[in-house]
């Protein structure tokens, strides 16, 4: 596919499908990482090519800390994809950030453990600016979406990502808060690094479905009340990727684009071929094989 050419969508929680999307075809996609979370759903929307991931796989099978993000990320690269919406559930740590309103974050936090995060391992090294880890042209267009469908949008916003699959202890969920983060969940931040080492264009829609644990007034964190609040979530999201690919351009003026242009510091005649080969998709218009 040509480059510049698909609209990539991560579903969270809840997002097993996108509804709109027409001509679809199933693709099973294989890459040097494993087999990324489920088959690809591809179709059109709005007139734009779309790819769709679940996340956690068809039926939510795959844990937050098992998610193979290297092969999904790798995958939605080979297909051409050059723009990323994440959509994910997450706990709110503002007051202002109600159930049912939508962050879009421009920062991330991590409290992760030995995730897989990078693709320039194994013979070659990379290092990509990550200062600013989200695109703002896409999470312009992903805000101003949500305005118009009327959505609560937040524009900007801390997301930390922890270790799961359990929540916050009570204590954890306080220190959280005094360190200033908006939001909380488990998934996004191997992705924002490896979309970025793919030079691929990546912004979330952080869904709040609840208060965390931290909230005096309000209940305790549960499996129930997340899933209410996703099923309302999960339909104003399928709007505004419906108002985003009316508008989406092939062309990117951003600098998602080039991130990998001065990030290989391995001298080329020193990478093993067949890591060369294995990451052709990313690398090769910088180290033709």
């Amino acid at each position: 596919m040509e480059e510049d050419s698909m609209l990539g969508v991560i579903g969270g929680s809840g997002l097993y499908e996108m509804d709109g999307l027409h001509a679809l075809s199933s693709l099973k996609v294989e890459t040097p990482f494993g087999d990324p979370s489920d088959d690809f759903i591809l179709g059109y929307l709005g007139g734009t090519k779309m790819a769709f991931l679940p996340r956690h796989g068809r039926g939510h099978r795959i844990s937050p800390s098992e998610l193979n993000a290297r092969a999904n990320i790798f995958a939605m690269k080979t297909l051409g994809v050059s723009r990323i919406v994440s959509i994910s559930a997450v706990g709110s740590m503002r007051e202002d950030i109600r159930p049912g309103d939508i962050v879009v974050c421009d920062q991330f936090f991590d409290r992760t453990r030995g995730r897989a995060s990078t693709f320039f391992e194994n013979g070659m090294v990379g290092h990509v600016h990550f200062a600013d880890p989200v695109c703002p042209e896409l999470s312009g267009m992903l805000y101003r979406a949500g305005v118009d469908v009327g959505a609560n949008m937040h524009m900007g916003g801390t997301y930390l990502v922890m270790e799961g699959p359990q929540f916050s202890t009570r204590a954890e969920s306080r220190i959280y808060r005094q360190w200033g983060v908006d939001v909380i969940g488990m998934t996004n931040l191997p992705e924002a690094k490896l979309a970025r080492e793919a030079e691929i264009c990546y912004a979330t829609l952080a869904l709040a479905t609840d208060y965390d644990c931290w909230h005096e007034t309000e209940e305790d964190v549960s499996i129930d009340a997340v899933l209410a609040v996703i099923r309302k979530n999960v339909v104003v999201a399928q709007n505004i990727l419906r108002e985003i690919a009316k508008t989406v351009s092939r062309e990117r003026v951003c600098l998602c684009s080039r991130a990998l242009e001065h990030a290989i510091i391995t001298d080329p005649a020193r990478i093993p071929e067949r890591l060369k080969k294995d990451l052709h998709p990313l690398i090769g218009k910088y180290l033709p094989a």
